[in-house]
Parts: structure tokens; sequence; C-alpha cells
């Protein structure tokens, strides 16, 4: 274990508040344990704006009186802190009114092993040292091109976790992770005076997984200067290509759609979808969550559920939703080892490159940014602001802005004719672009 970490000490305090939880009466109990820390630097315009060093930790406890619970919390770990805690948790659990489906996730599915997923890898770096690669990814990006007049800055992130989850059924699990991640931000000037900004970042588990700071300067640059002097378009219904970045969005939609909490208030446009046909047939969306240093990975949810690779989606139909041991008894169905969110989520399907889209769009709208957040759950109708860029005879013409996209997500989903080679990872929803046969495009 690394030396920042107490780890005997982190389980001792939680094996202590299990069976003080056993003392109070509880009929069964869950606890959370996590310490953290980070350093974080942020330049604009070659000056060090912040730097800061975070030194987190926290205890969660939930403890069930029979069918009813309690939760608390605290950030002091200490014997007598966590007791305190403790004891305010069995309070609420006391008085709180009883609920037929809470309870831990059920013993059976426990995770039983624990596999090495590659997710810890600490970078031992000094505040001058990032201060010096923030530094040089904006010095780069300032100049690419003098119509960018100016910086939002450049921020750089590191990032250590360890993390404790155990319950009454004898679960107890631990993670180490870290996360790293560098961010450059321009604005640019056309000679008119308008002005746009844009930005690029990197992020992964490794720091020898990230973009060179230099190689993320220039591309926030260039995307700035991509977007100067934008114009509007007509009314129209064409079709519209969703850059991989702003793709997560769409499929983030559907998953929200059929996880458990949407399913069972009603408040889903996807209800009673399972084994329905939502996609085009080319459709597969599978679950990954042991990929070895993936941003997504985890090898138990955060009931100690173990997870394991599944299908979601095969050939535009439903296989499976995404469920909590909650949500699943509220359904009358079996957790799916996603409480806490999915891990991984993989679009599988035949793909094309950037440029094939576009020549087979021939001419529509490339969304790269949108704004607002003009989505109806219930009904599934979708209307957002958007910005990108206009194309004709497969070609980019120009940029585009202060447009609004609508159509609904049914008819999106089942709309889905391509779909790109280039997979964004920087999150736990891997897509490239997605090529939507029509949609609405509102301009000025």
């Amino acid at each position: 274990m690394v030396d920042w970490v107490k780890e005997a000490q982190c389980v001792q305090l939680t094996e202590m508040a299990l069976k003080h939880a056993q003392k109070l009466g509880a009929s069964a109990a869950e606890v959370g344990l996590s310490v953290a820390k980070g350093l974080s630097v942020n330049v604009r315009l070659g000056q060090v704006e912040t730097l800061e060093f975070t030194r987190d930790q926290g205890f969660g406890i939930t403890l069930y009186n029979g069918f009813a619970k309690g939760h608390a919390s605290t950030g002091v770990l200490t014997q007598s802190g966590i007791e305190e805690a403790l004891q305010k948790a069995w309070d609420i659990a006391c008085v709180t009114c009883k609920d037929e489906f809470a309870g831990l996730a059920p013993f059976e599915s426990m995770a039983k092993n624990i596999p090495d997923l590659s997710l810890y890898h600490p970078w031992d770096v000094t505040p001058a040292e990032l201060i010096e690669i923030a530094k040089h990814a904006e010095s780069v990006a300032l100049n690419v091109d003098p119509r960018i007049t100016n910086s939002e800055g450049a921020g750089i992130d590191t990032h250590e976790a360890f993390k404790v989850y155990a319950n009454s059924h004898g679960f107890m699990g631990k993670v180490l992770s870290s996360r790293h991640g560098l961010s450059v931000t321009t604005v640019g000037e056309d000679e008119k005076g308008r002005m746009e900004r844009d930005y690029d970042y990197t992020v992964a588990r490794d720091k020898n997984d990230l973009v060179a700071g230099e190689v993320i300067g220039r591309s926030a640059a260039q995307k700035t200067i991509a977007r100067l002097s934008p114009r509007k378009v007509p009314t129209c219904k064409v079709p519209v290509l969703y850059d991989p970045s702003v793709a997560k969005g769409l499929w983030g939609t559907y998953l929200s759609a059929v996880s458990g909490g949407n399913l069972y208030r009603k408040t889903s446009f996807l209800l009673e979808s399972l084994g329905q046909n939502v996609f085009s047939d080319v459709v597969n969306l599978v679950e990954r969550p042991h990929l070895l240093k993936g941003l997504g990975s985890a090898p138990f949810d955060a009931e100690g559920v173990a997870t394991s690779d599944r299908t979601l989606v095969q050939h535009g139909v439903v296989q499976g939703y995404i469920l909590s041991a909650y949500s699943a008894r509220k359904l009358g169905m079996q957790t799916t080892g996603n409480a806490g969110g999915v891990h991984n989520v993989c679009v599988q399907t035949e793909t094309e490159s950037f440029e094939q889209l576009l020549k087979r769009m021939n001419k529509g709208l490339i969304v790269t940014e949108l704004m607002s957040q003009g989505v109806n759950m219930v009904t599934g109708d979708y209307s957002r602001g958007a910005a990108g860029f206009w194309v004709e005879n497969g070609e980019i013409q120009y940029p585009v802005s202060e447009v609004t996209i609508a159509s609904n997500l049914k008819e999106m989903f089942k709309g889905m004719i391509g779909f790109g080679d280039d997979v964004d990872h920087r999150g736990n929803i891997l897509t490239g672009s997605v090529l939507i046969d029509e949609m609405t495009v509102a301009g000025g």
C-alpha cells in the first residue's frame, strides 16, 4: 500500500463501525470510507492563477432497522467521530418510514474475487513541474495563429483516492485509483472583432497515457480558429452528425432512460422497453467494467455487487436495464451491478472514418457543442441549442452558431445510421461520431 494511505487503520475503522452497528441493534449495515489527495494548477497568460493541494476524507454509514433505514456521514475518521455518526444514522432509522424495498444487495451477488484493473498509477510530480507543463501547453496554443488573442487558461491536476466499502454480509472491497488531466481553453477574434472560444483536454489513469501538452494546446487553438465568423442557417430538415464529445450525451440520455430510478418512477419515455427494438439493427451497446486503466472500470459497484461484461443492446434490441438493488426490487428484477452508474459503455458496430460520414450525410450539420437542457425524459422530446459546422457536398463549408436542433429521441435512436471510428476514451461512455438521418435545424 502507498505511504499516504493508512490501510490497516482504514480497515480497522470500517470493521469497528460494522460491529458497533450490530451493538446498536441494526438488522443490516453498510459503510464506505474514502481518503483522497490531489494537486492542481491553473495558469493564464503565463502566470499562475491557482495552485491547490487537497486532502479529503469521509465516512458514510447506512443502518437498517428492518425495512427502515438511516444514513449519516462524517469527515472525522476517529472511533469517537464514527460512533457519533453511527448513533445519528440509527436514530434516523428508528423514526423513518419503512420501505419494503430497502436493504442491502443480495448476499449471493457480492463480489467474490476482486481483479486488479490497473487503476492506480501515481504521478510523482512537483508543483513547479506541473506549472511548467501548463505554461508550455498554453504558450503553444497562443502561438498557433495571430487570431488567438486571449486565453482562459490551462489547467493540470493529479488525483489519487483510496476507497473501502463493507457491509454486514461480510463483504469488504478496497480500490486504489488515480486520475490525471490537462486542459487548455483559448479565445480567438476575427477581423470584425467577433470572438469565439474552444478547448481541448486529456485525462487518464496513467500520466504516460496523457496526450502531450503541446498537442492539446495546438488542438484547442485550431478548434477556436475553426469557429471564427460563424453563420446562421435557414430552418431545414437535414442529417446531423454528432461529434464524439457530444455523442456521449446521446448515449447517456439513453442509459438514463433505462435506469431503474426513471423506470420505477415512470418518468422515462422507454418504459417496458426490454426486448423492444429501440435502435436501428446495426447498434450494439455493451458494458465492459474490467477494462485495464479504464476511466469507468470497477471490480464491484457501490453496493459491493460484482461487475461483469454484459450486453445492453443487441442489433437494436434492449437486452438489459441499469439497476441497483433497490430499483431492481421495485421492478421485480435483479440488480445489474450498476449502483453508482455504468462502467465503460462501448458502442460496437461497423464504423467509418469521419470523412466517410461527411460524404454519406452530403448536406447537413456537424454538432460540436450543445447548450441548454431541452430534453424531456417523459416524452423523449429533444430540443437544444447547438453550434458546429455546415456541410455541403460532403465537405465542411463554414462554422455555424445560434441554431436549435430538434426531434424526438425515439426517432433519433432509430435514425442512427452511421458511426465513426474516432472513439473518445475520455470517460465511461466510449463512442465515436454518430450520424442521425434527419433532424430539424432551426436557424435565424
